[in-house]
C-alpha cells in the first residue's frame, strides 16, 4: 500500500501540470487571421448595399452617363479633339472611374458612422476581428461596389452610340481603378470616425470630394491651364487616378503614369497607416 501510495505519488508529482494562459482584457483569442469573420464582415457590409441597389448602383450609374450625354450631345463634345482622340472617348473613362470613386466614399463613410447614429457601432467592435480585419473588410466592400458601378457604367458606354471604351491596357484600368478607389475608401472610413452626424459626412463630400473629383482633368486636359493651374492639378491625387485609368483606354495620358502609381501607392500606404491607427486606439469610437 505504502509503495503503491509512493508510486502514485512518484507518478502523480512526475506528470506535467497544465500551464494557465492569462489573457489580458482587450487582447484578442484568435492569434492568427480570422478568415470567417472577416469574410462575414465583408458580405454584411456587400448585402446592405445590394439590398439598395437602384440608389447605390444604378441610380449613380445614370447620373454619370448624363455628364457623358451633356457634354458630348448637348454641347457639341463630338467635334472637339483632346490628346488626339474624340471628346467623347477622352471624357468617358475620366466619368467611369469618378463613378467609382464616389461610390467607394460613399460606402466606407456609412457603415461606422451611422454605426453612431442608431448606436449600433458595438455590432463592429465586439466581434472576435482584430482592427486589421475590420479595416479590411470595410475597404473591400466598398471597392466591391467601385467595380460594380465601374462595370455597370462601362458596359452602357460600350454600347452608346459615337464612344469607344475597348480596353488599351487591362493592367492600368485594374491598378488605377483599385489605387483609386482604395485611396477614397480608407478617406471614406476616416470620415465616419471623425462625423458625428450625417452633416458632417455630406461636408466632407460636398467640400473635400466633390472639388477633387471635378477638378481632376476628367473634363478637360491639363495641357490647356495655366502653369499654376497646372501645379495645383498635380497636387491633386485624384489627377493620377483619372490620368492612369484613361491610360488604360486611350494609351495616352497627360502625365507620367510611373510617378503617378508611385504617388498614389504611397498616399495608400499612409491613409491606410494612419486609419489604422485612429481605429487602433478607439479616437471617437470607444467611451
Amino acid at each position: 500500500m505504502n509503495g503503491q501510495s509512493q508510486n502514485g505519488d512518484s507518478v502523480a508529482s512526475s506528470a506535467p501540470k497544465p500551464t494557465a494562459i492569462r489573457v489580458e482584457p482587450g487582447v484578442p483569442v484568435i492569434r492568427n487571421v480570422n478568415w470567417p469573420g472577416t469574410r462575414a464582415l465583408y458580405l454584411k457590409e456587400v448585402r446592405r448595399f445590394m439590398k439598395v441597389q437602384l440608389q447605390t448602383i444604378w441610380a449613380p450609374s445614370v447620373t454619370t452617363l448624363l455628364y457623358l450625354v451633356i457634354f458630348t450631345v448637348a454641347l457639341g463634345g463630338n467635334r472637339r479633339v483632346v490628346l488626339g482622340v474624340p471628346f467623347a472617348d477622352f471624357i468617358a473613362p475620366g466619368l467611369i472611374v469618378m463613378g467609382m470613386m464616389n461610390a467607394s466614399f460613399a460606402n466606407s463613410s456609412f457603415s461606422l458612422l451611422v454605426g453612431k447614429v442608431q448606436g449600433t457601432l458595438i455590432d463592429y467592435l465586439m466581434p472576435p476581428i482584430s482592427t486589421g480585419e475590420l479595416l479590411f473588410a470595410l475597404v473591400a466592400s466598398s471597392v466591391t461596389r467601385a467595380c460594380m458601378l465601374g462595370f455597370a457604367v462601362w458596359l452602357a458606354m460600350a454600347v452608346w452610340p459615337g464612344v469607344n471604351v475597348t480596353p488599351f491596357h487591362a493592367w492600368a484600368i485594374f491598378w488605377f481603378g483599385l489605387l483609386g478607389s482604395t485611396m477614397v475608401a480608407f478617406m471614406g472610413v476616416l470620415t465616419s470616425i471623425w462625423a458625428e452626424k450625417f452633416d458632417h459626412a455630406a461636408a466632407v463630400t460636398n467640400f473635400v470630394i466633390a472639388p477633387l473629383t471635378l477638378l481632376s482633368g476628367t473634363f478637360y486636359s491639363i495641357d490647356r491651364l495655366l502653369p499654376a493651374f497646372q501645379m495645383i492639378s498635380h497636387a491633386n491625387p485624384f489627377f493620377y487616378v483619372i490620368a492612369g485609368f484613361r491610360y488604360g483606354f486611350l494609351n495616352v495620358a497627360d502625365t507620367d503614369i510611373a510617378v503617378g502609381s508611385i504617388v498614389l501607392l504611397v498616399l495608400n500606404i499612409a491613409l491606410g497607416a494612419l486609419t489604422y491607427r485612429l481605429l487602433n486606439i478607439g479616437w471617437k469610437i470607444k467611451a
